[in-house]
């Protein structure tokens, strides 16, 4: 489900998009074949115009004041599209599926026949991709517990073999000689999800020297890391929801163990700043608060969200959401990051469905919020504090 400030859509498991008055509650259409299979995100560009992705492979643009047709359609993922970000600045889509893909599309030349495009970066076991709100990193979470973050980001430079550097890759917590080795080709992340048509291990070695910039780091400069994850006890997890602050303070993370006998949500701050030397380990976040979940509708995706000032988080958990806080006064994260990771705090919990919570999101004007269920149910609340 996603809100913008006059409507509230929603994504269906089949081909429909469901509108509605986030105010009166009120349904306002039903797109009953937006797609010809699940739709799985949407994103609104500006007041009117949002974009939708699906399980077979497109993404389409729609005007809300003439939604009996599409703006157009995008071709160009070969797999399930998942995820869709926008850049107001250059009003550039970008968007990323489980082909691996991250797609950028110009929508300032589109045509009713779609947008050009070109593929940006590409991963395997990719699970979901996101902008910071500056649009100066972008964050993709994988399926084998891999955290990816591409600094500086230039969405116009396309990322070809050898064009950027990585930053080796580490662990959150622990020394990078645990994730990294030399080789002949030089320092390369083991085991890291990255290629660029399997040509071999990226490294410091093969940036291009068009991709530094005097007296700062490279553009597009890639980090791998392995975020902490508590309790895990070394059996490895998938991260399997990212969201980012709304000022781009910290990210957050739902993970589930490779068992799936554990579900955490983590919130991790953004420690900036360059390495002291440009082959040394970077960590650019730390664990500060957690939570454990209920780990009900097990092997299912939990799509959580930051509140619109960032003070707030609600997570599905079980037949119901959490409002939780970084304290029990939700004040706001700079104002209480603790030296070591610290429990989140529990504000309010609020249950009306009879099936596994899959989805929430706050209203980005009013105070409310919306969770969506595994059968389909929708609910809207305005909690009192």
């Amino acid at each position: 489900s996603v809100s913008s400030s006059s409507v509230l859509t929603v994504a269906c498991e089949q081909t429909e998009v469901l509108l509605f008055d986030p105010i009166s509650s009120k349904h306002i259409k039903t797109l009953s074949e937006a797609h010809e299979d699940c739709v799985n995100n949407i994103r609104f560009l500006d007041n009117r115009l949002f974009a939708t992705c699906s399980d077979d492979t497109t993404i389409a643009l729609w005007d809300l004041r003439k939604l009996n047709t599409k703006v157009c359609t995008l071709h160009g993922h070969t797999s399930w599209v998942k995820n869709i970000e926008y850049d107001t600045n250059t009003r550039l889509l970008v968007t990323s599926g489980f082909d691996g893909n991250v797609i950028i599309w110009d929508t300032n030349r589109c045509t009713e026949d779609g947008c050009p495009h070109k593929k940006f970066f590409h991963t395997r076991f990719l699970m979901r991709m996101r902008l910071t709100p500056d649009c100066s990193k972008m964050l993709i979470s994988t399926s084998s517990g891999y955290l990816l973050i591409l600094h500086d980001l230039d969405l116009n430079k396309s990322l070809e073999v050898g064009s950027y550097p990585i930053l080796r890759a580490r662990r959150t917590t622990s020394s990078s000689s645990d994730v990294t080795s030399s080789g002949s080709s030089g320092p390369r992340a083991v085991g890291s999800p990255c290629h660029q048509n399997d040509s071999g291990p990226l490294s410091e070695k093969h940036m291009s020297r068009s991709s530094q910039r005097e007296g700062g780091s490279p553009r597009n400069s890639l980090e791998v890391l392995t975020p902490e994850v508590p309790g895990e006890r070394d059996r490895g997890n998938c991260i399997t929801s990212l969201q980012l602050h709304p000022k781009g303070w910290a990210t957050l993370l739902r993970c589930s163990s490779n068992t799936d006998d554990q579900e955490w949500t983590c919130v991790y701050e953004f420690q900036e700043g360059a390495p002291v030397r440009p082959v040394s380990p970077r960590c650019s976040l730390r664990l500060t608060h957690c939570i454990e979940e209920a780990n009900v509708g097990r092997g299912y995706i939990k799509e959580l969200c930051f509140s619109p000032d960032g003070r707030m988080i609600s997570s599905p958990h079980g037949f119901g959401i959490r409002l939780l806080g970084f304290d029990a006064h939700c004040s706001e994260l700079v104002d209480c990051l603790p030296k070591e990771a610290s429990p989140l705090k529990e504000i309010r919990s609020l249950y009306s469905h009879n099936d596994v919570v899959l989805t929430t999101k706050f209203s980005p004007t009013h105070c409310q919020v919306a969770s969506g269920c595994l059968s389909g149910r929708v609910s809207l609340y305005q909690p009192k504090f």
